[in-house]
């Protein structure tokens, strides 16, 4: 066991740009970890009021500011990725920040395995606290297609990321794992539970779902996080719920579990509701919300988000974003405004993390239901 966290067996998850690192660290999440992204937590770090953001502004002039004063990460990144020093004058701003808010995070998780992402985890001597590397690989051509197909980047920026990152090969020599990560998500998938399963203290499997009590003669619901042997099952019902609109396949609901988990309702023995949600930069996001028309969505989504809820807190998440499709937006946020979810517009969130994230995430034809989910916040304003 690591010294910094004792009792806790923690995995150092990293790789170069485009790897797939996000991927590999939510799989671990599917089976039991806490996850931690240090480099979204770096985000929030430079966010406008965050505790790095007036010594970055500082050290590299206000011309970065965006016309909400927000910082510029795509002009910051041309200045730091194309200059060494930097590169280092930024991460000597950041990194301190981070390793405080990760002690924070790690310490206070119930989890006994915890996967922290760092794209710089052995440079910045974090892979030291760590019970294990495991390091994500992918060809560079592959990391390239990625780049310009998801990032949307031009061919040449692409590249001159990835060139003025260290070596991956010097994170494989330091590797106690190492995930190939150029295929389908199944055969990632595949690899990861296998070296999932060699961890000498695995973490505690999840308490089964208990139904909600009903009453004789009505149906139960029982709530449970979804697997990906259940992608049939997904798929189905969300074509039935979208009358055909959406026709999925297997391997569509496989990719989709390399990004977001789901939660699960069966109403009586039957699979009726559920939801995809996300935690990015310590925000909860559900962006895939059906009920089947035979279920009672009052009755259906309580406890569905509940269940979001307290897995997001697992993972440390400030604020929960739900966007419910717009013909049962009203019926929604009746069904959930006992549980202190109300409509919010997206501009009117307060804190720069929580707008950035509903303006990323909220998918065409939704509104948003709001919720704060604790009152302290990892990265404090200053």
């Amino acid at each position: 066991m690591n010294n910094r966290w004792p009792g806790k067996y923690v995995i150092g998850l990293t790789g170069n740009i485009a790897t797939g690192k996000s991927v590999v660290r939510r799989m671990l999440e599917h089976l039991g970890a806490m996850g931690v992204d240090a480099d979204a937590l770096s985000h929030q770090a430079l966010a406008k009021g965050g505790p790095a953001y007036a010594q970055a502004l500082k050290t590299f002039g206000e011309w970065l500011l965006g016309p909400e004063g927000e910082i510029s990460r795509a002009a910051l990144g041309k200045v730091v990725f194309a200059d060494a020093k930097a590169l280092a004058k930024l991460e000597a701003i950041i990194h301190p920040i981070v390793g405080q808010a990760l002690d924070f995070l790690v310490k206070r998780s119930q989890a006994q395995v915890v996967v922290i992402e760092a794209i710089k985890l052995i440079e910045s001597g974090l892979a030291k606290d760590c019970d294990a590397v495991w390091v994500v690989n992918t060809p560079e051509a592959v990391q390239v297609l990625r780049l310009i197909n998801k990032r949307k980047m031009p061919e040449d920026e692409a590249v001159q990321r990835i060139s003025a990152q260290n070596p991956q090969a010097d994170k494989l020599k330091a590797a106690a794992v190492v995930i190939q990560n150029a295929g389908s998500f199944e055969e990632t998938w595949v690899q990861v539970q296998a070296a999932f399963s060699k961890i000498s203290q695995p973490a505690a499997a999840p308490a089964p779902a208990r139904p909600a009590a009903a009453p004789p003669g009505e149906k139960q619901v029982k709530v449970r996080r979804g697997n990906p042997r259940d992608a049939n099952a997904i798929a189905a019902l969300i074509k039935q719920v979208t009358q055909g609109q959406k026709d999925l396949t297997r391997a569509d609901i496989m990719e989709a579990f390399g990004d977001k988990a789901y939660m699960l309702a069966e109403y009586g023995e039957e699979l009726s509701g559920l939801v995809g949600w996300k935690v990015e930069n310590l925000v909860a996001r559900v962006d895939e919300f059906y009920i089947a028309a035979s279920a009672p969505l009052e009755k259906l989504s309580p406890p569905l988000l509940e269940a979001v809820e307290k897995a997001a807190q697992e993972l440390q998440s400030e604020a929960a974003l739900v966007f419910v499709p717009l013909p049962i937006a009203q019926s929604a946020a009746q069904a959930l405004s006992g549980s202190g979810y109300f409509p919010q517009l997206p501009e009117k969130l307060g804190v720069s993390a929580w707008k950035d994230a509903a303006k990323e995430s909220m998918p065409l034809g939704t509104a948003l239901l709001f919720k704060k989910l604790r009152e302290d916040r990892v990265m404090k304003p200053i």
